[in-house]
């Protein structure tokens, strides 16, 4: 029985053409910055988003914590969503290491109003941290992959203009967002100040992502990943299947959709589970799995050779990505159709 990965869009395997960039690859210190193939994606990518400049860093964690150094201080405060993967999957590296102190917002499915933002923002006043930033995660993981529409981002980014705040976009999973709405990442990326994405997600590739923004942003970003020791070598070997990523596997994105919505359409209506189908936007699902305890549905479905994560005490989050097609949505739901 094939076994089918649903966890994360992270278990995703380079493609042949990946692989074969990686052998052909032109190398050299990046630390010096002197990979040729690192350029080349750095300036891709900047390219892509409208941005000046860009910085290939080891993973998405270390993207946002390079980025939150960058435009904060140690004892700044930064605005986030409640259930933003920097403040709850990211190990408080904002505050153990960048020192900064996030203020939650309830967001709804991620998307926080202008209103609540009202809220929460303080003023520079003499007993508060000062509030430097506003981070905006798209798409919303703990969100079942919720899309920030432009009106809604538009309105937060406005916000924070006239505060005085910088924002910053975990844009992880910007393409799938992207994909769903039909806004493209520069309209997204113009909007902000910084953004970073995954090339290790739905773009399939092994290691990395990106950061990108205004040269001098970038140029102190590189200062702050060599102090956190994200500092690389010849990491053109990283980069090769990052340029593969970027031209040959966006536009697929829309496969991982289609195929998520199938799901979840077959988990409530075939095998009884409790969720909002109209919800699925992108490549994430999450199910309800009452009365059921998320790790022993999780047991009984990986049994089954089915694989997927909790994301809470009855709740399950189903992922699809690359290296899972239309037949493995079908098994899945035929699999997981009777718990017995």
């Amino acid at each position: 029985m094939k076994t089918i990965d649903l966890r994360s869009d992270t278990v995703t395997l380079p493609t042949a053409e990946m692989l074969e960039a990686v052998k052909q690859a032109k190398l050299g210190d990046d630390v010096m910055e002197e990979d040729p193939t690192v350029i080349a994606l750095e300036t891709l990518a900047a390219k892509r988003f409208g941005k000046e400049s860009a910085l290939l860093v080891p993973s998405g964690t270390m993207a946002n914590l390079v980025s939150v150094m960058t435009h904060c201080r140690h004892g700044d405060e930064m605005i986030c969503d409640a259930n933003a993967h920097i403040y709850y999957y990211e190990v408080g590296a904002v505050s153990a290491i960048a020192g900064v102190i996030p203020r939650l917002v309830e967001g709804k499915r991620g998307i926080f109003s202008v209103e609540q933002l009202e809220h929460a923002y303080r003023g520079q006043e003499l007993h508060f941290p000062n509030t430097s930033l506003l981070e905006i995660e798209n798409t919303h993981n703990r969100g079942g992959g919720s899309v920030w529409s432009m009106s809604d981002l538009k309105a937060a980014c406005d916000f924070a203009r006239e505060n005085g705040l910088k924002v910053h976009m975990d844009g992880a999973r910007v393409f799938n967002a992207s994909v769903a709405s039909g806004i493209s990442v520069k309209k997204y990326a113009e909007n902000v100040d910084s953004l970073m994405f995954c090339l290790s997600k739905g773009l399939s590739c092994p290691v990395g992502s990106l950061i990108v923004g205004d040269k001098d942003f970038i140029a102190k970003a590189r200062k702050n990943r060599k102090l956190v020791g994200g500092g690389m070598r010849q990491a053109g070997v990283i980069a090769a299947p990052g340029i593969v990523a970027l031209n040959k596997m966006v536009d697929r994105l829309s496969e991982d959709h289609a195929n998520a919505k199938k799901l979840a359409k077959g988990l409530k209506d075939e095998c009884g589970l409790s969720l909002d189908v109209s919800a699925v936007q992108t490549n994430i699902v999450v199910a309800n799995v009452s009365p059921m305890l998320a790790d022993d549905y999780i047991a009984e479905a990986t049994k089954k050779g089915v694989l997927t994560l909790s994301f809470g005490k009855h709740a399950v989050r189903f992922v699809t990505h690359y290296g899972i097609d239309a037949e493995d949505i079908d098994q899945v739901i035929e699999r997981l159709r009777s718990r017995s």
